[in-house]
């Protein structure tokens, strides 16, 4: 029962007023006593209570420090890395584990000022960690994926590149993950231990390729003619390059159409554009000519 609800009874009931007096005078006096032995306890732990709170204050204070300085010593490796002119996915990547690094350290310096045993904490974080590492072994496989990828170097920034089943041109390698932003302007995340557990086509990393058509027709069509006329078409376009020389040539005699193969190479960056005007070239190109391009046909008899 507390005080209130005691005096209240003894004040409310047939209690003497001197009675009533003295259980009041009780409860002050308790009051009273903890009142004085809180203040006894902090007069006699002053140096205690100040030297915590200089602790607290300071470990406070070196977590902010410790993150700014992280944050300051990242963006200078960022800048001196870029200043080198070194690819921005191994930038981005080196940045990105100086700040965890340091961040790290501080955070177990902040947690010293404030008394915690650093060698049981750590001993306790290290033990934390193989569980966390049992428990995200995936997580764990993107790390070492993309260390990997920094190392070896299968694709940089700004490459075209096709993996994991996405192609699209590289933004950044990330700690887990690789960005890219595809041809249709999606940004896409991919795990980088699935594009390093897979066939990786880079698109840029030569600086040429070769285009492959293939252009059928008629069967009744002259081969010397048509192979003149896609010759002349090819030589016509002064982005096709002449070393390696195109390849013209008879591929397969098919169900319905003499199948012939036109191999140009060209500049990497322009594969696609020069792949669209070859075959709209082509197209016109045969039509003038009155070479006929078969396209399948149904004929239906009906019996009467």
């Amino acid at each position: 029962m507390s005080d209130k609800a005691t005096v209240s009874q003894a004040v409310t009931t047939d209690v003497a007023p001197e009675k009533a007096i003295e259980v009041i005078s009780e409860r002050l006096e308790d009051s009273i006593d903890v009142v004085g032995n809180s203040l006894e306890w902090v007069a006699n732990n002053q140096s205690l209570l100040i030297e915590y709170a200089m602790n607290i204050a300071a470990a406070i204070l070196t977590l902010f420090i410790g993150l700014f300085v992280a944050r300051l010593i990242s963006g200078g490796f960022h800048k001196v890395l870029t200043k080198r002119k070194l690819d921005s996915t191994i930038v981005d990547f080196v940045a990105s584990m100086a700040r965890y690094v340091i961040v790290a350290f501080v955070v177990i310096a902040a947690l010293s000022r404030i008394g915690v045993q650093t060698t049981s904490f750590i001993a306790l974080i290290g033990a934390a960690g193989l569980a966390i590492g049992l428990a995200l072994q995936g997580s764990l496989s993107n790390f070492a994926s993309g260390v990997l990828i920094i190392v070896l170097r299968p694709f940089k920034a700004g490459e075209y590149i096709e993996a994991a089943g996405i192609a699209g041109s590289v933004e950044s390698v990330q700690i887990f993950a690789t960005t890219l932003t595809t041809i249709d302007n999606k940004f896409v995340v991919v795990p980088n231990s699935a594009i390093l557990g897979g066939n990786i086509i880079n698109y840029s990393r030569k600086a040429t390729r070769r285009i492959d058509l293939t252009i059928g027709v008629s069967y009744s069509a002259d081969l010397a003619k048509t192979k003149a006329v896609l010759e002349q078409v090819v030589k016509a376009n002064s982005s096709v390059l002449t070393d390696p020389a195109p390849q013209i040539a008879v591929a397969e005699l098919g169900d319905s159409s003499v199948n012939l193969v036109v191999r140009p190479w060209v500049k990497s960056e322009q594969y696609w554009d020069i792949r669209f005007e070859l075959m709209e070239a082509i197209k016109n190109g045969l039509d003038e000519e009155g070479i006929e391009i078969p396209f399948p046909q149904m004929d239906v008899h009906m019996d009467k």
